[in-house]
């Protein structure tokens, strides 16, 4: 998905603006590893068979968020490369 942006740059104490595009796959680095990803989708298919517990308290977990959160955070137990959580 390409996209434009313009970047404000000086010449001789003139301010221009120019457009640039990029293309984000190939000008950035990857968030999650494949070893997230693949926490991720392991997390996701338990939920949907029914048989992802949550840690805690053990009750059965429906939510994709909590599914997706669980996974990411089994994959940084693992070392895998993760963004840090946010924090409040």
């Amino acid at each position: 998905m390409d996209k434009h942006h313009f970047r404000r740059i000086t010449i001789d104490g003139r301010n221009f603006e120019k457009r640039f595009y990029y293309n984000r796959k190939t000008n950035f680095m990857a968030k999650y590893s494949e070893k997230a990803q693949d926490k991720v989708e392991k997390a996701m298919h338990e939920r949907k068979h029914g048989t992802l517990k949550s840690g805690r308290s053990g009750k059965k977990v429906t939510s994709k968020k909590q599914a997706i959160a669980i996974g990411l955070s089994e994959a940084r137990k693992k070392g895998a490369k993760v963004p840090k959580k946010k924090s409040k």
